[in-house]
């Protein structure tokens, strides 16, 4: 158990950063699975529509911190290619 005030404090915080980075990365983790699932059920077309959705949800968690900028451009460059090498070729 945290002892002095700074301490005390600072495990408030985490408790409401925890709260408000939990519901970044939630919505990150639906808008993916739900991509992922389009690409099996042969959906590339509504794949390539939550696309845009996905991206803006990761840049948006990158902007607040919860994830680092890097990690998103390489969440973005895998599942674009995902669904790229998925799709019919025509």
């Amino acid at each position: 158990m945290a002892i002095t005030q700074s301490a005390k404090k600072a495990i408030r915080q985490n408790k409401k950063n925890r709260v408000v980075n939990l519901i970044y990365i939630n919505n990150l983790k639906k808008l993916v699975k739900e991509a992922r699932s389009f690409v099996a059920a042969k959906k590339i077309d509504e794949a390539k529509k939550l696309l845009p959705k996905v991206f803006q949800a990761l840049d948006k968690a990158a902007k607040a911190g919860v994830i680092k900028k890097n990690t998103a451009s390489r969440k973005k460059s895998r599942i674009s290619k995902f669904i790229q090498s998925n799709s019919p070729k025509g």
